[in-house]
């Protein structure tokens, strides 16, 4: 093959993770370099990314006349058929052109999507949703971020504004959303809702041992893992409202498309292990449907922090069978 190796990326608001594949999909070098999120401009987020490209190349010893595409995941809504940001919440662009500099610089072809929907496409095609057809996905970090595989594609919906339901609205009158929004999944299950829910009970003279770690805003994984482990009790019961209201979201998502099944992935489900998913399976029946319920597995990402970038591979993939076709 004279193309082997493929470029994948991982675009997030504080850092760019970046891999190689080889032609067995085996990745042979990988870089990750921090951003500074919206406050570092365009042309310096572009930079980054650049550099990340370049630098892989080049300590990798292969040749950009080796490499078949680059690929990209990254926050926010993205026309992935033409390779333009619309809008991202976490990075300085609006209506950015990303695919054409990235192409001009590197005389390879570029594709971009979003990278919740790439990672549930990571798992479809390498991770724990091989062999099934249609896959709902749910992932759990500082936001809640949702993808759909249906009749085995990647459903992106119009102007690929498709598959937000980490904004379903479970309580009209629940906690406010980033969205503006009230009672939004994302407002009582992510990372954001979590940290919130803490900061509650402590200012009203609850003791946790995870207030220490949410000075800087949301806390790390590995501290909620902590906690849970050592059964701090306000941590328990954030998690407890968190995974109730997952159970919700899942059984709504269960009795609208009858999935294959369901796949939670993100920081925090991978941080806890299966603590989430055992506490959904504990409630889901409560909200959907017996006989739609029987026929849908739920279970855990499988590729951990490297879903996107395997979903970066497959729009690669997926491209150049396209044109094979």
């Amino acid at each position: 093959m004279d193309k082997p190796y493929k470029i994948c990326l991982d675009i997030g608001g504080t850092k760019i993770l970046g891999v190689i594949f080889n032609e067995n999909d085996e990745i042979i070098y990988r870089l990750k370099k921090r951003t500074k999120g919206s406050g570092e401009g365009t042309e310096n987020v572009e930079q980054t990314i650049i550099n990340v490209v370049a630098e892989m190349v080049k300590k990798s010893g292969i040749s950009l006349k080796q490499v078949q595409g680059i690929a990209a995941g990254a926050p926010g809504v993205i026309d992935q058929e033409n390779g333009i940001i619309l809008f991202s919440p976490n990075l300085p662009w609006r209506d950015y052109d990303i695919r054409t500099p990235l192409e001009k610089k590197f005389k390879v072809p570029f594709y971009i999507g979003n990278d919740v929907n790439i990672g549930i496409l990571g798992e479809y095609k390498h991770g724990a949703g091989q062999g099934y057809t249609n896959v709902v996905g749910f992932f759990v970090g500082t936001g809640m971020g949702g993808g759909l595989i249906l009749d085995g594609k990647l459903y992106t919906g119009s102007h690929f504004k498709g598959a937000e339901y980490g904004h379903m609205i479970l309580d009209p009158e629940g906690p406010v959303c980033n969205c503006g929004q009230r009672g939004c999944l994302e407002a009582f299950s992510s990372k954001q809702g979590i940290t919130k829910y803490i900061r509650r009970q402590a200012s009203r003279g609850r003791e946790t041992m995870m207030l220490e770690h949410l000075e800087g805003g949301t806390f790390r994984s590995k501290y909620l893992k902590q906690a849970l482990r050592k059964k701090d009790p306000v941590t328990v019961e954030a998690v407890n409202r968190a995974c109730h209201w997952l159970a919700v979201a899942t059984g709504n998502m269960i009795n609208t498309f009858s999935p294959d099944v369901v796949i939670y992935g993100g920081g925090v489900v991978e941080a806890t292990g299966e603590t989430f998913v055992k506490k959904i399976l504990k409630e889901v029946d409560n909200y959907c449907m017996p006989s739609i319920r029987s026929t849908v597995e739920l279970k855990s990402a499988a590729l951990g922090d490297d879903s996107i970038v395997y979903g970066a591979l497959s729009l690669i993939e997926d491209a150049q069978n396209r044109k094979a076709a």
